[in-house]
């Protein structure tokens, strides 16, 4: 049964009192955390992991313990262990966590619970920070910056070879598996150990070694490797086709588990198969938008920003909404790589719905300029409009950016770029650590949710 919190314990009130208060700023984070709307958005979540969560079984730990744990870990950066660890030796951390004389959930709790949540429910979540931030005064939404970066997926450089070697290993492990549980799939499927998985590891480090040479008869040599890594390949896609009607007719939860892992994996592996063809033996080009560049991550964008020190990122987009104060209004992780002007006007709108009205000063890079962005702009009530116009500008364009309010207004949009930093190297927005494109969704969420708070918790 879901509960809620923990009942306030006495004992652990005297001892507090013996210990050094909360920081200020911890403190501060403290008192919003307790707002009953964002407590009621985990709680959503957290009520449907079970068809009865709400109503029979032991009790769980409580949402409120997991909520505040779950900011403890992205506000310092902590792993799940750390953050069981840390939490269980602070008497401050388990006052924040109102975790009082309990025993921390373990590591592997904490994952299940943050599981459960929707990218939709921190992006609601995030927006009811922003409110508490307006409301507290930390910001009157006067001012509006917005610009985009790349959140990098955990993945090692794509290469065809090294991911039809990953889907070998993946699918001939299920395979093998499978058979240990059915005597018809071991009577149609022979048994292989890691026999394939071995060839094609050195087959894709064959390949990887003979790239670097640059003579004609090393492309031709690497096309004849190539060719012996795709047939192992189809060879066990075609194991793992035959093993899954075997495994459709039996109910126990394993064979559930070993159906879902070759129903993720075989699709992927196929389209890993068919690009590798066209790439390799077609030399035709493959579209970014059609690669797949992780059969892990498949939801991994490539992403070309023509950044002299990262040419191609691997991961999603994001774009991020920031306002006086320091307050990442709104946040989107965006699908492949779209142009930056197209982000102007969701911004514009979902700053006029958070605030009530629009901001008096907007501005963002010259990769969002257009005549119709500065109109939209304007005829929402914006008064400042700050957009750079890239390549010539005429006589009149050069008098308006060299007026002092519009130059004042590139020097405070800089900061944007300082806000992205410190939400990277501070909060895990570097690179995703989670699985999944949900886990994706979550680990932005939550990396700018600690943002928001960690600022607030400065600013009062």
């Amino acid at each position: 049964m879901l509960r809620d919190s923990y009942a306030e314990d006495k004992v652990f009130a005297e001892i507090i009192q013996l210990v050094r208060k909360m920081g200020p700023g911890l403190a501060e984070i403290d008192q919003y955390l307790e707002d009953d709307e964002l407590f009621q958005l985990i709680r959503a979540d957290f009520s449907k992991r079970w068809k009865n969560t709400l109503l029979t079984g032991r009790n769980s730990t409580p949402v409120e313990v997991v909520l505040r744990m779950l900011v403890v870990k992205r506000l310092y950066g902590y792993s799940y262990e750390e953050t069981e660890r840390i939490v269980n030796d602070s008497l401050t951390l388990r006052q924040f966590c109102r975790l009082y004389l309990n025993e921390a959930p373990d590591s592997k709790t904490i994952m299940r619970w943050n599981n459960l949540l929707r990218g939709e429910t921190l992006e609601k979540f995030n927006g009811r920070v922003a409110e508490l931030a307006v409301k507290h005064k930390i910001t009157k939404g006067k001012k509006l910056r917005t610009d985009g970066t790349v959140v990098e997926s955990n993945i090692h450089p794509p290469s065809d070879s090294r991911q039809l070697a990953d889907s070998v290993r993946v699918l001939e492990r299920t395979v093998q598996r499978a058979r240990k549980v059915s005597q018809a799939i071991r009577a149609v499927v022979k048994g292989t150990g890691t026999q394939l998985t071995r060839k094609a590891r050195e087959l894709a480090r064959s390949i990887g070694e003979n790239a670097k040479k640059k003579v004609e008869a090393a492309k031709e040599t690497g096309r004849q490797l190539y060719r012996k890594l795709v047939e192992q390949t189809e060879e066990i896609v075609s194991q793992a086709r035959q093993t899954l009607p075997h495994l459709y007719k039996m109910s126990d939860k394993y064979a559930k588990r070993l159906v879902s892992t070759l129903e993720n994996f075989i699709p992927l592996t196929e389209q890993v198969i068919d690009q590798t063809k066209r790439r390799v033996f077609q030399n035709e080009q493959v579209p970014a938008q059609k690669k797949i560049v992780s059969i892990f991550e498949p939801h991994t964008d490539i992403i070309c920003r023509g950044k002299e020190t990262k040419p191609v990122e691997y991961g999603r987009k994001i774009w991020l909404d920031e306002v006086d104060g320091g307050i990442v209004s709104r946040y989107c992780i965006l699908d492949g790589n779209p142009p930056d002007a197209q982000q102007w006007q969701p911004s514009l709108k979902a700053h006029q719905k958070l605030f009530h009205h629009p901001p008096q000063q907007a501005s963002a890079d010259r990769g969002v300029y257009s005549p119709d962005n500065e109109q939209l702009a304007q005829k929402m009530g914006v008064q400042r409009v700050i957009l750079p116009q890239p390549g010539y500008k005429s006589k009149q364009r050069k008098t308006l950016e060299s007026r002092k309010w519009f130059v004042n207004g590139r020097k405070w949009h800089a900061g944007v770029e300082g806000r992205i930093s410190v939400l990277k190297r501070a909060h895990g927005l570097e690179r995703c650590l989670d699985h999944g494109e949900n886990g994706f969704h979550r680990w932005v969420g939550w990396g700018i949710i600690a943002g928001n708070l960690a600022v607030m918790g400065r600013a009062t």
